[in-house]
């Protein structure tokens, strides 16, 4: 880690990371996990949680951008791809809408 990065990166687990994830967390366990210190960044850098944004408009390292970028569209392909199974727990049109938030987030992280 190192202390003169002026970077603001993304966690490597970027679909994991943010309050929306950790709300989830804490409405299905009842307790709300505490935040870490020190994560690992898109761009394998370890670095303070507080040098990361969930925010594309936030994040300043190119590489860290162009893993969140990667990062979405799997998301959105992964969530098509299992709203056509059989028994899948979403509706066709609630995977479209989170395919295209994904896809849109990809965007904004590619700097478009």
């Amino acid at each position: 880690m190192s202390e003169t990065d002026p970077h603001i990166h993304v966690e490597q687990k970027v679909m994991q990371a943010g309050a929306a994830y950790r709300n989830l967390i804490a409405s299905s366990l009842g307790r709300a996990p505490d935040a870490p210190d020190v994560v690992t960044a898109g761009c394998g850098l370890r670095v303070p949680y507080a040098m990361t944004s969930t925010r594309p408009e936030s994040v300043t390292c190119l590489a860290c951008r162009e893993h969140a970028h990667r990062e979405h569209l799997r998301y959105a392909e992964q969530v098509e791809r299992l709203s056509r199974m059989p028994g899948a727990p979403v509706t066709g049109e609630q995977a479209a809408k989170a395919a295209q938030w994904a896809r849109d987030v990809a965007q904004r992280f590619a700097g478009g």
